[in-house]
């Protein structure tokens, strides 16, 4: 008979966004009168960079032409974008990351799930406290876990992070084979100095471990000394996976266009400890189940890395930021802690109670929508986390609703 993958029923009754979708739904339902601004799920507003939308017509235009029309293309992705990346995100920051390494994929978010292929079940895996979900519950997925026992699943080794230390963890106790970090994080919005990074790739090569770096908002750093990847920390390139998104960067949420760096020296080890380079290993993995990005789309990202596109989308993420400090200074005018939004995208705010009652509060009586902290892990309770994507407009009407609220 046909069996089910069990290791579902282990998940939580409802991924964290869904929960948020559905609760408001249920509000929205009893109140249609009511304007309601969503500062929770992470999703652009902002069109696209005028850079992009030419490329982009540009590339369709050519679709229309036999002589230029383009099928499938290579599913690593095109040379033209794999090289404009190479060389604008990495080696132009002194990182020899070359075209070869990158992997054109339609978002960090699968590639972070689908990397997992890659490795044998029986991993102690470190992953941080709060966190973003999908790190979790795709491992659950895959059954490298037990059950979930008080908001915690056996099997995983939780790095608890707090204001304390910043939001960034500490190095584990024990040895661990795989490691998750975030940076700027996803949901805390805090950073990660160079030599805080380096003591991850320094405890990666002794321990024969690999970091899974996800820097989707890199784009948002400001501060010249945070390093915008793991390849700018000597050593890394053994011993890290560098996940990359045009998602927030140049608001390709809509679009879908992202990639994986997998540096032709990182390693993992066969169970007599055979070291077994990953970069091959992932090229079959991506050209056996996937069949790339469309050809106009990455044209559309090629675009980001012109003189034009690097303005523009500069432009972009500056204008979140201003929603961002908008937020910040809301906030600490009402008297609350909060990390995030200077380097980020995203507020992370104490308020001191169980978040979901926090959210609910907010959605009910200001009609903004945010993130209850809980739903990123135990040591989210009492936290919630704000998103700067949204227009202008909505982020000043929202503040003004949250003072009438919670002065």
């Amino acid at each position: 008979m046909i069996r089910v993958n069990e290791n579902y029923s282990k998940l939580q009754s409802s991924y964290l966004f869904s929960e948020i979708v559905r609760r408001v739904k249920a509000y929205q339902a009893d109140h249609a009168e009511k304007k309601i601004i969503r500062l929770g799920i992470g999703d652009v507003t902002e069109p696209l960079p005028p850079a992009c939308i030419e490329a982009m017509h540009k590339a369709v235009d050519e679709m229309a032409q036999r002589t230029t029309f383009r099928g499938y293309g290579p599913e690593q992705g095109y040379p033209f974008l794999r090289e404009a990346i190479a060389q604008n995100d990495f080696q132009a920051r002194g990182t020899q990351i070359e075209a070869d390494e990158i992997f054109v994929s339609d978002g960090s978010k699968c590639d972070t799930a689908n990397i997992q292929e890659l490795f044998g079940d029986k991993l102690t895996i470190a992953i941080p406290d709060p966190v973003y979900p999908v790190y979790v519950d795709t491992n659950v997925m895959a059954g490298r876990t037990g059950k979930n026992t008080k908001g915690r699943y056996k099997g995983l080794v939780y790095l608890e992070t707090s204001e304390a230390n910043g939001f960034v963890p500490a190095l584990p106790e024990q040895p661990v084979d795989l490691i998750y970090l975030c940076f700027p994080n996803n949901p805390t919005g805090a950073t990660a100095t160079r030599n805080q990074l380096a003591a991850w790739v320094k405890y990666a090569r002794e321990n024969k471990a690999l970091i899974l770096f996800d820097a989707a908002y890199e784009a948002f750093i400001r501060d010249p000394t945070i390093p915008h990847s793991i390849y700018e920390i000597e050593g890394a390139r053994d011993v890290a996976i560098e996940f990359r998104s045009f998602s927030k960067t140049a608001g390709f949420t809509g679009t879908r266009c992202a990639f994986t760096v997998v540096p032709k020296t990182v390693v993992a080890y066969t169970k007599k400890g055979e070291a077994v380079p990953l970069n091959p290993m992932w090229n079959r993995r991506h050209t056996t189940k996937f069949n790339g990005v469309a050809y106009p789309v990455q044209r559309a990202a090629e675009a980001v890395y012109s003189e034009e596109g690097k303005t523009q989308t500069r432009a972009l993420t500056d204008f979140y930021l201003g929603n961002a400090a908008i937020i910040r200074s809301t906030l600490a005018e009402l008297g609350y802690s909060m990390t995030g939004g200077e380097n980020s995208p995203y507020i992370w705010v104490n308020v001191g109670k169980d978040s979901w009652k926090f959210f609910d509060k907010l959605l009910k009586r200001a009609q903004v929508v945010t993130t209850p902290g809980a739903g990123f892990g135990r040591c989210g309770q009492g936290f919630i986390r704000i998103s700067a994507f949204n227009s202008r407009e909505n982020v000043e009407e929202a503040m003004k609703r949250l003072r009438k609220v919670l002065k």
